[in-house]
């Protein structure tokens, strides 16, 4: 393998170790193989051409390593291939009312998420809205096994988050539209979500930030010893920052109920994993940090529900933290409701098509309808009532005041009681 070098305007000549047939490595700082992260002195180098040299490496499976650790798999294998995991899901053993309200809940978010792009398209919204479609099965999985008494915390991708636990339709439309009926009264927008009466925390843009929040949270239910877990959603490109493992490490340490779910849709922003991580799972920083840890398919909300059922169960039980690790793709691209196809490595429309057919709503709806709990008519009328549902609140949003102009440093400083 000719290994490009990332900052040398020529190739290197590398070594091959005879013990894993890989470069050898470099002296000094290079971090892997004969790369110099340090360009010499007088040569400059652009950011399109670091992006094109890592494409390079990426493409040469500079990336590899080994399949497996002493700790778990390194790799997602199958799960990242959207070739695979496309069969209707096996239901056996749950009952038709339980799917039924399951599938309901995907759909659900998914047309709203479908309506907020509308308004963005249409400029009534004007604050930055990141869509999770595609994804749906993960925060409606994992709220199957929570109540309003835990505590959820979210990130910039979570509208799914807060509707899964509970949050209302119309307070969500008036936040994304800035109204004054809005779950934040219409001063945080897409991102900055509450909903406490849910057991949803909130939500921030920063990324990462809500990670040791939820720690937190947890380790004020441990004090309280009243059974609740505290939940933290996160991306694969949120796993990159160190907050995660000081937040793993303490819950780790102090034994404390959270589950630390892993959206892992393999981009962060524009920038495919294989770009960024030397593998595509992140369940290993949870190895790490001695944190139980599954790796799920994100498309499958069964198996979702089920995996983080058995970390949550040993959260609840006072035996510390888990990690969810579930493998999604999303449909739109980081913002907004583009769909950012040549972006990355691998996003193209033949990818997205692809991933298309592991839709969770359709993999789940059509295991019902061969069971013969619903008819393909059924669900129909369960997208077309989300849809008028949707369409109604935004209406209403649309309709609603903005807060006034008086409020704007009501939430800035706390009032001193009396």
């Amino acid at each position: 393998m000719a290994n490009p070098g990332i900052w040398r305007n020529e190739p290197a000549a590398p070594r091959a170790e005879p013990e894993t047939g890989r470069p050898a490595r470099a002296p000094g700082n290079a971090a892997r193989g004969a790369v110099a992260m340090d360009p010499p002195a007088g040569n400059t180098l652009g950011i399109h051409d670091l992006l094109a040299r890592l494409d390079s490496l990426a493409e040469e499976n500079y990336f590899d390593g080994p399949t497996a650790d002493a700790t778990g798999p390194a790799r997602l294998g199958a799960l990242a291939d959207p070739r695979c995991y496309r069969d209707p899901l096996n239901i056996a053993g749950w009952g038709a009312n339980g799917l039924r309200a399951m599938l309901g809940g995907m759909i659900a978010i998914r047309e709203t998420e479908i309506a907020l792009g509308r308004l963005v398209e249409s400029g009534d919204v004007v604050c930055p809205v990141h869509l999770a479609v595609g994804q749906e099965a993960i925060p409606v999985g994992v709220s199957h096994n929570l109540d309003a008494s835990d505590r959820v915390f979210g990130g910039h991708r979570s509208h799914g988050h807060y509707l899964a636990q509970g949050g209302d339709l119309d307070q969500l439309f008036a936040e994304v539209l800035g109204k004054d009926a809005g779950c934040s009264r219409g001063m945080g927008g897409s991102m900055h979500l509450f909903a406490p009466e849910t057991g949803f925390w909130g939500s921030v843009p920063i990324v990462g930030a809500t990670i040791p929040v939820a720690v937190g949270a947890a380790l004020a239910a441990k004090m309280d010893g009243k059974g609740a877990v505290a939940v933290a959603y996160f991306g694969d490109g949120a796993a990159e920052e160190g907050v995660l493992h000081e937040a793993l490490n303490m819950a780790s340490t102090m034994k404390l109920p959270v589950l630390f779910v892993c959206e892992n849709n393999l981009y962060a922003s524009h920038m495919d994993i294989a770009q960024r991580q030397p593998h595509d799972s992140t369940a290993r920083f949870a190895h790490a940090h001695a944190v139980p840890a599954m790796v799920v398919d994100g498309n499958d909300a069964l198996a979702v529900a089920r995996a983080a059922g058995r970390l949550i169960g040993e959260s609840r039980a006072g035996r510390g933290p888990g990690y969810l690790e579930a493998v999604s793709y999303r449909w739109y691209g980081h913002v907004g409701p583009d769909e950012n196809i040549d972006v990355g490595l691998r996003r193209s429309a033949e990818e997205l098509a692809a991933w298309k057919q592991r839709d969770p709503v359709m993999r789940l709806g059509a295991a019902m309808t061969a069971r013969g709990d619903l008819t393909d008519a059924d669900i129909d009328s369960m997208r077309a009532d989300a849809a008028a549902r949707a369409a109604q609140a935004a209406e209403r949003a649309l309709a609603a005041p903005y807060p006034e102009a008086r409020a704007l440093f009501d939430y800035v400083f706390a009032r001193r009681a009396g």
